[in-house]
């Protein structure tokens, strides 16, 4: 969960649950969930695993599970970019500014 804290500085629209990070608009859910690796043999050297599930709002009003992608960058600040892109080229829409 701590790359997940940090990312909160990144993405200020975001709302921090415990578990995960969550952005919420009229039309999109995206989710982001922090996975450690269990292989302790690895060491400590790997950065976590960032996935990202992106989910559209159906016509019921109920969010439509669409596809997700993991991620894992050791830098944060690439880290948060390359969310940011994906994000944003898969709504169509900036997290940092509209609220997304």
């Amino acid at each position: 969960m701590d790359t997940l804290k940090l990312l909160r500085d990144y993405f200020p629209t975001a709302i921090y649950t415990g578990k995960c990070l969550v952005f919420i608009s009229e039309e999109w859910r995206v989710e982001l969930t922090e996975h450690k690796d269990g292989d302790f043999s690895k060491g400590a050297s790997q950065p976590s695993t960032i996935r990202v599930r992106i989910s559209k709002r159906a016509l019921s009003g109920e969010f439509i599970p669409g596809f997700y992608e993991d991620f894992q960058l050791p830098v944060l600040g690439e880290l948060a970019e390359q969310i940011e892109k994906y994000v944003q080229q898969a709504i169509g829409s900036n997290l940092r500014e509209n609220g997304e």
